[in-house]
């Protein structure tokens, strides 16, 4: 039988270049999206079942899974990957937008997982990958709400593999860094300032720091670590992935907390 891989976020970025490859290497894939109707690529592809699901609506949540496993009779490997970041003070965030971000990040992969984990408890088998991000490992200025949403989906998984891996359930966190996806586009939400003055030059400062970062375009690198995540047998839960991450999580290790604040609020001229 056939491996089969249910994918979340797969209508762009890394979730649709990461159904393309488990495709090409002989899986079903299970392409998970908002809005299942407007995706034409995928949809010509055999082997693949498109499904809409919003990680905050529970019943579009237990839809896609049981049609996934009515189609294709397992699901094998679980990738949690939709997400997008919140931006800005966080003095200035409403609580409509902090409730938001924890919903998509946080609340929905955990969600989609428990809806998940009955089929995998049962055939004593699967791999969960959470796509957290470099921001689950290090921060950054004005981004408090999306780091906190990443550092919770790293403690987490972590915890997850103590009551999971005696069932044949594996966990893994694969820690992209800057990539140019839609995540730097409709997947970010910029809410500043604000209006409060006293946050607004040094957020003006952050947002052309990030306007100037360095953006792979090579997000086939995260599909592979991705690939190589669900593959490779091992128990091992950390997977960064771009130059910028595995340069920022070794440069995080070997500084103390000053010295990292310090670094970074030079870097970002705030």
């Amino acid at each position: 039988m056939k491996n089969t891989v249910l994918i979340t976020g797969a209508s762009s970025g890394f979730g649709k270049v990461a159904a393309k490859l488990f495709h090409n290497k002989g899986w079903n894939v299970i392409a998970t999206m908002r809005s299942p109707e407007k995706e034409t690529e995928l949809s010509a592809l055999s082997d693949i079942l498109l499904s809409k699901l919003d990680v905050t609506d529970a019943q579009t949540i237990q839809h896609a899974v049981t049609a996934g496993i009515e189609k294709f009779g397992r699901i094998d490997v679980l990738v949690n990957n939709a997400g997008y970041g919140a931006l800005g003070a966080l003095e200035a965030s409403t609580e409509e937008e902090a409730r938001k971000q924890f919903d998509v990040n946080f609340f929905g992969l955990i969600a989609v997982t428990k809806a998940v984990l009955p089929a995998m408890r049962k055939q004593r088998s699967g791999t969960i990958i959470n796509v957290s991000s470099v921001g689950g490992r290090i921060t950054f200025p004005f981004s408090s709400l999306y780091h906190a949403t990443k550092f919770a989906v790293e403690g987490l998984t972590e915890s997850m593999q103590y009551e999971l891996n005696p069932l044949g359930i594996n966990l893994k966190i694969v820690e992209p860094g800057g990539y140019k996806t839609e995540f730097a586009g409709r997947s970010m939400a910029l809410f500043g300032a604000n209006g409060l003055a006293d946050y607004q030059p040094a957020f003006d400062k952050f947002a052309a720091m990030l306007d100037a970062w360095p953006m792979s375009e090579n997000i086939g690198e995260v599909a592979d670590i991705i690939y190589e995540a669900a593959t490779d047998g091992t128990e091992k839960l950390r997977y960064p992935v771009g130059h910028d991450a595995v340069q920022l999580v070794q440069t995080r290790q070997q500084m103390d907390d000053v010295e990292f604040k310090k670094m970074m609020t030079a870097q970002t001229d705030i």
